[in-house]
């Protein structure tokens, strides 16, 4: 199998989330270029749509446009988040800071997902929830005016970052947070300040929000995802031979530890920068196949490339030597037990791999990889195992690739288009 050409990516989907729902706050009317039209990004559209915001239908290669207002009208049903649990995490933010009563839920998945995380502390902002301190959805949330909030987060996790700074936005309060270990994604940070709202980091590591800006409508172009071009780069990089150019990939650095982590591993990946958008950086990503080695990734590594850990797993099946993933535990409350999940797949194509305590343990080897595949609807399993198909003889079935289009539309054909055929082949049954 070798790969060539060149590809596009669908548009990012934490900021196309983002996006809409500052749009949705904004009065007027807001463009998005290039945005997602995944599931996940219609889960938002639809909440919006159930809060009184007019939103066009999300449909591939055509503009997303959202008719905002300055506050949310009341919600006459439940808010569905589908799988979404950025939708769900940020809409509590925003709904926090609104006087009525708004009751969530979401899918079987979702519902499974943790949420005091950040029920407690909009709690403390002066928000209220029913039933009393809840961690599963569904349930209600009852906004108003907030408070201020100075809170340390239990985990570093842009979700619970953005949802706080959405509420202090909407709530026209200052916020103040802390992450542990790492720094997750910083898009809220960008988008803010794009807005003229003051949002500075200090020497402790504290991110302090000051509600001095203006939401205004806007006509921007979402970079494509770099979590959705690392599965192309994986496939990529275990072809025989050949190159592949992955085009106008968001080149955020709280969004590309995963390059990092690859060029330890010995990738030839380069990122060529090509501007920006949206106070986001834009560029291509070039690979080249090749051997790869064995690395350790370190848990203040994690925040960055969370999303990612899943085909970076199965690259380090692949490599020469031992793997090590520490502090994945969060892959837990993923939209499946993503961490068990993934230690269970790489032994059903006869990779060495076992989970300790917090940390993913990959043995890397040259047999081809033969075996079944549960993604339990986990679109990143999905994907990341599915970059088996460059691999020579592989032998691969997979339950179901369709669930891909939570994130990556169309990622079957796109795969398949950077691919061409020798002998491997990706079964699926």
């Amino acid at each position: 199998m070798i790969v060539h050409g060149s590809v596009a990516v669908p548009g990012d989907k934490s900021l196309t989330h983002r996006l809409m729902l500052l749009a949705g706050l904004t009065p007027g009317r807001s463009r998005l270029r290039g945005a997602l039209t995944s599931l996940d990004a219609r889960s938002t559209a639809r909440i919006l749509r159930g809060l009184g915001i007019g939103v066009s239908s999300l449909r591939p290669n055509a503009d997303v446009v959202v008719q905002g207002r300055a506050r949310f009208k009341r919600p006459l049903q439940t808010l569905h988040c589908g799988n979404s649990g950025t939708t769900a995490r940020l809409s509590l933010g925003l709904l926090a800071a609104h006087s009525f009563t708004a009751r969530l839920t979401g899918d079987n998945s979702l519902r499974s997902r943790p949420m005091r995380r950040v029920t407690e502390p909009l709690a403390q902002m002066g928000a209220q929830f029913g039933p009393v301190d809840p961690d599963r959805l569904p349930f209600s949330v009852r906004g108003g005016p907030l408070r201020p909030l100075e809170w340390r987060l239990p985990v570093s996790s842009a979700q619970i970052k953005g949802c706080l700074l959405f509420a202090g936005l909407a709530g026209g309060v200052p916020v103040s947070l802390l992450e542990p270990s790492g720094r997750s994604r910083d898009h809220t940070e960008r988008l803010f300040r794009g807005f003229g709202y003051a949002v500075v980091e200090d020497a402790a590591g504290w991110i302090h929000f000051s509600p001095s800006g203006a939401l205004r409508s806007f006509d921007l172009t979402v970079p494509g995802d770099p979590s959705s071009a690392a599965f192309l780069v994986g496939a990529a990089l275990l072809a025989e031979g050949g190159s592949l150019r992955v085009q106008g990939v968001g080149l955020n650095p709280t969004r590309t530890g995963f390059l990092r982590v690859l060029d330890r591993m010995g990738a030839r990946v380069t990122a060529l920068a090509g501007g920006e958008s949206g106070g986001e950086p834009v560029g291509d990503l070039m690979v080249e196949p090749g051997p790869l080695r064995g690395t350790r990734v370190v848990a203040t590594e994690i925040p960055g490339l969370i999303d990612e850990v899943p085909v970076l797993a199965v690259l380090a099946s692949r490599a020469r030597g031992e793997s090590r993933f520490e502090e994945v535990g969060e892959l837990r409350v993923k939209e499946s037990d993503r961490l068990g999940l993934l230690a269970a797949n790489l032994r059903a194509i006869g990779t060495r791999a076992a989970v300790e305590g917090n940390a993913l343990v990959v043995e890397g080897g040259e047999a081809r990889p033969a075996g079944r595949v549960r993604t339990a609807g986990d679109h990143r399993i999905a994907m990341a195992f599915a970059t088996l198909r460059a691999v020579p003889g592989a032998k691969v079935h997979l339950d179901d690739l369709t669930c891909a289009d939570v994130s990556f539309p169309g990622f079957d054909a796109a795969l398949s288009s950077v691919l061409a055929r020798r002998k491997a082949r990706l079964l699926r049954g």
